[in-house]
């Protein structure tokens, strides 16, 4: 069961559904690899370990980015600005995993 975002709302539908259940926006359907799914992840963990481990990368190690973890982890979080970017994406939403899914869900 795949899950993509509404045109209109932002909401979670079903890649199936033909207009979103919350807004009643008509859906059209993109190929596969447009279409963009949720993490498994959550924000609150992400933001929790951003907002106090922020400077050494722990929420990119929790969302699979590695690479870009142990980077902060030796910049120091981009001497904090990094981390504080990561931050605002975080809350705003728009804060990938290692897969490109997008962490959109708080709990």
């Amino acid at each position: 069961m795949e899950m993509v975002y509404c045109k209109g709302c932002g909401k979670q539908i079903h890649e199936s559904a033909v207009s979103c259940p919350g807004c009643g926006a008509v859906q059209i359907n993109q190929p596969p690899q447009m279409q963009v799914s949720a993490s498994d992840k959550r924000i609150l963990p992400a933001f929790l370990l951003c907002f106090f481990l922020g400077i050494f990368g722990a929420h990119r190690f929790y969302a699979g980015k590695i690479g870009s973890g142990v980077a902060q982890l030796l910049t120091v979080g981009g001497l904090g600005i990094w981390a504080l970017v990561d931050l605002i994406m975080i809350v705003t939403g728009v804060f990938t995993d290692s897969n490109g899914n997008k962490i959109n869900l708080w709990t």
